[in-house]
């Protein structure tokens, strides 16, 4: 397996635990934006929850990257890796909403009888 050398000289391997927590940091802040634009009265917001949500995780895991370049956070560096374990994250949390919202939409559709 190839392992990607980091600034600084540290591995920054696939598999591990700081990548699966950059999913799951996507993952939540995802679905956290999206139900809190879900739930605003104005119609823009809630038809564009999804996109909204995808886009402050994109901006949160980007943000990070950009705090561990510059020495912010106590880390190696910036890895491209760790971005995509956040896209990863965000198109995770995309799937799961856009299945839930075509859900809750199809069982609020009744039939309409030709009568």
């Amino acid at each position: 397996m190839e392992r990607q050398v980091v600034q600084g000289g540290g591995e920054d391997p696939w598999l591990a635990p700081d990548k699966f927590y950059h999913v799951i940091f996507c993952f939540s802040i995802s679905i956290l934006f999206s139900t809190i634009a879900s739930l605003s009265r104005y119609s823009f917001l809630r038809r564009h929850s999804i996109w909204i949500g995808s886009a402050f995780s994109l901006s949160a895991g980007a943000a990070k990257e950009a705090g561990d370049q510059f020495g912010i956070f106590p880390s190696a560096g910036a890895s491209a890796r760790d971005a995509v374990a956040d896209a990863v994250g965000v198109v995770i949390a995309a799937l799961v909403l856009f299945l839930w919202k075509s859900r809750s939409e199809s069982s609020q559709k009744r039939p309409i009888l030709p009568i």
